[in-house]
């Protein structure tokens, strides 16, 4: 029972920082590009990376590494603007979006992983 609380806390505060996050970029950007789900999704990938990669307790990778970045970071929503790109014929944002969001995000992984690995 206790594992299903911390990955329950965990997915709160994940998507409590994702909400807050999504709507700070939105209120102070003035592009239609989705910079709030890319950033969430480069951050969580650094964070997921780096937490990996200190071997933390089972409490620890439950809250942090399930239930956190499991809320935190948004694959979904990522489909969803892509299909909505498609959809306008947007094809040159839509080429970028998704390098940046894999390039980069395995980058971020990648350095998260070294970082904490130290």
């Amino acid at each position: 029972m206790i594992q299903i609380m911390l990955v329950a806390a965990g997915g709160f505060w994940g998507a409590v920082f994702r909400f807050g996050i999504s709507q700070w970029v939105k209120g102070h950007s003035v592009t239609s590009f989705p910079l709030a789900t890319l950033f969430v999704n480069i951050a969580g990938s650094f964070l997921l990376g780096w937490i990996t990669a200190t071997e933390p307790s089972d409490s620890i990778r439950l809250f942090f590494g399930i239930g956190f970045m499991g809320a935190f970071t948004t694959f979904s929503t990522l489909k969803l603007e892509n299909i909505q790109f498609y959809r306008k014929k947007q094809w040159d944002v839509l080429i970028l979006y998704l390098a940046l969001t894999y390039i980069v995000g395995i980058l971020a992984a990648l350095a998260g992983f070294l970082l904490g690995s130290r």
